[in-house]
């Protein structure tokens, strides 16, 4: 079963509260909160009046969107502590993190073992407490290819590690198949988008092609979100008929 969603930081200038209004005109079921705006990491009573004013409004949240980043010694990378008390505080059941800050073009063998190592250990850590932890799937990490991404997943070897899933900008519809078919072991969550390499377009306009995509998780019997980000405009109206070309293309309307 995939769920319709958003996350949050599509909408940074928006209150949690101007969030959730314009998420229950979408008919959106889940919002993936992010760590930066709307809860930031460690914040613990912002977390729980969101998490309150969330669950309130029947809507899910099925993520904490963090900007931990795996392996990286640096004062503006948040502790993971606070990252999982924030999650807790929410009531989520996964966090999203970043796998380090170099692409895998850039990242010697050093640097590999370093995200690895330090992945597992969070993954523990949030193991703990009932919560998985899932990879952000993105360009400048270890994750910003398709063959980098498995090699990551299957290297870290963790039961709790998980990974998210976007189309790469750029590339071809047949290779963008060919990795969400090789992360399905490990999917977690869908950030759901209509880009070319010039703009952001209207989801409306790749319909036939999210269908394809939701297919495909569909016979895997997958069990996650499709999570709206980073809609034409950063328009709340866009929304609106980003959700319904959403529905559509997952065959709910």
């Amino acid at each position: 079963m995939i769920s319709t969603g958003l996350v949050s930081i599509t909408f940074r200038q928006l209150s949690p509260r101007e969030v959730i209004d314009l998420m229950l005109e979408a008919k959106l079921e889940g919002v993936e909160w992010g760590g930066d705006i709307h809860v930031p990491h460690g914040d613990i009573k912002r977390a729980k009046e969101v998490a309150k004013l969330t669950y309130d409004a029947g809507i899910e949240i099925p993520a904490y969107g963090s900007y931990y980043r795996a392996g990286v010694d640096d004062p503006k990378n948040p502790k993971f502590e606070a990252v999982l008390e924030s999650a807790l505080a929410l009531e989520t059941d996964c966090i999203r993190i970043w796998a380090g800050n170099l692409g895998s073009d850039k990242a010697d063998e050093a640097w590999w073992k370093n995200v690895i190592q330090d992945s597992q250990r969070v993954a523990s850590m949030a193991e703990k407490e009932g919560i998985s932890v899932a990879f952000e799937y993105h360009g400048n990490t270890l994750t910003d290819t398709d063959k980098a991404a498995m090699r990551l997943l299957k290297e870290v070897d963790h039961p709790n590690i998980k990974s998210y899933w976007q189309p790469p900008v750029g590339l071809d519809i047949p290779s963008r198949i060919e990795g969400l078919t090789s992360v399905l072991p490990y999917l977690a969550h869908i950030h759901t988008f209509q880009w070319d390499i010039r703009e952001r377009l209207e989801l409306s306009e790749g319909i036939d092609e999210w269908r394809g995509y939701f297919d495909i998780v569909k016979k895997a019997d997958k069990n996650c979100y499709a999570l709206i980000e980073f809609v034409k405009g950063d328009e709340p109206a866009q929304l609106i008929e980003d959700a319904k070309a959403l529905r559509q293309a997952l065959d709910i309307i």
